[in-house]
């Protein structure tokens, strides 16, 4: 149950909470919308940060959630599993593996994102890419934060994104 009471208004508690700011809900919901309708990165790797961040967040919504293109992508529950232990995983790609450090080290340790590792990252993504990952961390990092203080359950309903 969520940490704040606000009135059932039926699209979940995932949703109606923020509602009583309607124009900040809406705000929220145009951030979102933009990142999963925009983004140019691969499903893979959009998961292996999202989901990551998802973990670092303890946000039981992002969590809970999966990629709607996950099976045309070879995303299953193992997938995830591997994405845990992104260090040490023989079966995601080099991109993956970047793109799950990228999103650790920016929910976590920030001032270790410097040259050197930009660089790095540079091995395997360019300054487009960059700059998509970064602006996709910043929305799973800022909205996944936000409904795991507020307390908000996971749907009964698999979200798909």
């Amino acid at each position: 149950m969520a940490r704040i009471s606000f009135p059932e208004v039926g699209f979940g508690e995932h949703v109606d909470w923020a509602l009583q700011r309607p124009e900040m809900a809406k705000g929220m919901g145009k951030f979102s919308a933009a990142v999963y309708g925009s983004t140019q990165l691969d499903v893979r790797e959009r998961e292996a940060a999202r989901y990551t961040i998802a973990q670092i967040n303890h946000c039981a919504v992002c969590q809970a959630t999966r990629a709607e293109r996950g099976p045309e992508a070879g995303i299953d529950e193992g997938f995830y599993g591997e994405i845990l232990n992104w260090r040490e995983s023989e079966v995601l790609t080099d991109r993956e593996r970047l793109a799950a450090e990228f999103a650790y080290r920016f929910a976590l340790d920030h001032l270790t994102m410097d040259d050197a590792f930009f660089d790095e990252m540079r091995t395997a993504y360019t300054d487009e890419e960059l700059a998509d990952l970064s602006i996709c961390c910043g929305m799973f990092l800022g909205l996944g934060r936000t409904m795991a203080v507020v307390g908000v359950p996971a749907p009964e309903d698999r979200l798909l994104v």
